[in-house]
């Protein structure tokens, strides 16, 4: 009975999604061990003035906004996704080699953010190309999808951590080629283990549409959306530097906020899913802006270790409903335009971190990284200005 190909046929489906789960946390680990300690190799190794620190996140983010929707059109009309994912992974590795063993500032902003940028891409192309197989295999593609999220999400609850651990107990060198075996390894996993979807000819283009209805209120959200994930990024950019070089507080504190806040904000995006029809999207925003406001008040005020992690339930909840939410109000204030709404809400973490940095560089430049939160929280005031006049869906 259990020798039987009606028993067999469904283990070898758990095996593609295994390799999905490992995929979606190794591209996850690759980011995480990298993203966190930026500024400070940056500052501390490449010598580079807060301006510049500043310039190579806004840079980053325009490569990376480039090279991501040049790979997102060609990968939706032709080719095999599984192919073009080894190819982000092989250069997401020889970015991390670059960066292990060059501290040139220009040469890591113009050629190792340029193939980093395919590195990154490899996360999203792993995330499509799993949504293909679950609607060609009749697998429920709203959970998997969650799954694979959630495994993301766990590998920044490990990646900062590991990566300051490695950073300041070993080197800059080896943590980037801890992140350079990441991308190996999802490589190899991804050549031999998750499946090739041939594309069929396209029967429609996938160009992003101005929306059909609610334009105001879409407009009103995108502004929302990127002011908030602008704050984020200030934060990731500005922390481990103002922990460090304002604070004098031990480097390992950053990793421990940073792994904490990504911790909650697991069970936070569950329960905003949970609790969005009954208490209405607007209202939850509402909840999280508020959350937000009293984060980067208490960062400007905050100096003791207990304190600040303490905080990270709040930054928690700002960007746990955030993720949770965004995007779901994007697609029901554009019904009919599953596609666009979701370009639309990515955009709005990239147009934030184009604002982080140029903002970030200027104010840690000028004054000082305290300095930067005061930032942050007027982007917070200017989003709860916007909340006001948007509309509930």
């Amino acid at each position: 009975m259990h020798n039987s190909p009606a028993a067999a046929a469904p283990k070898s489906f758990d095996l593609t999604s295994t390799a999905f789960l490992i995929v979606a946390f190794l591209t996850g680990i690759a980011g995480a061990l990298q993203t966190p300690t930026l500024s400070i190799f940056l500052t501390d190794e490449v010598h580079a003035r807060p301006g510049m620190v500043g310039f190579f996140f806004t840079g980053s983010a325009v490569i990376g906004i480039i090279v991501s929707q040049f790979l997102a059109g060609r990968s939706d009309k032709k080719g095999d996704r599984k192919k073009l994912i080894v190819f982000c992974c092989v250069l997401g590795m020889l970015a991390c080699v670059l960066f292990a063993w060059n501290r040139n500032y220009f040469i890591l902003l113009f050629i190792g953010v340029f193939l980093s940028s395919f590195g990154s891409t490899a996360n999203p192309q792993m995330f499509a190309l799993a949504r293909e197989h679950a609607d060609r295999t009749g697998r429920e593609a709203v959970m998997f999808s969650s799954i694979l999220r959630a495994q993301v999400s766990l590998a920044w609850v490990i990646g900062p951590p590991l990566a300051y651990a490695l950073a300041m107990g070993f080197s800059f060198t080896v943590m980037y080629l801890s992140a350079a075996v990441a991308f190996i390894v999802c490589g190899v996993m991804v050549w031999f283990f998750l499946p090739s979807m041939r594309k069929d000819a396209p029967l429609a283009t996938g160009t992003l549409e101005a929306p059909r209805r609610n334009r105001r209120d879409t407009l009103l959200l995108f502004v929302i959306c990127t002011l908030m994930w602008g704050t984020n990024s200030l934060y990731i950019i500005n922390m481990p530097l103002f922990i460090i070089n304002e604070l004098h507080l031990p480097e390992k504190l950053a990793a421990v906020m940073m792994g904490t806040a990504a911790g909650l904000e697991i069970p936070t995006m569950l329960i905003a899913g949970y609790f969005a029809k009954r208490l209405g999207k607007r209202l939850l925003m509402c909840i999280a802006v508020v959350a937000g406001l009293c984060f980067y008040a208490g960062m400007l005020l905050a100096h003791a270790p207990a304190t600040l992690l303490g905080l990270q339930l709040l930054n928690a909840i700002y960007i746990g409903i955030l993720g949770g939410i965004g995007m779901l109000y994007f697609q029901d204030l554009m019904p009919g335009q599953a596609g666009s709404a979701t370009t639309l809400y990515t955009n709005t973490i990239r147009v934030g971190w184009i604002i982080a940095g140029s903002l970030a560089g200027i104010a840690a430049e000028i004054w000082n990284y305290h300095a930067v939160f005061w930032f942050a929280l007027v982007m917070i005031v200017a989003t709860m200005f916007c909340l006001a006049r948007i509309k509930d869906v």
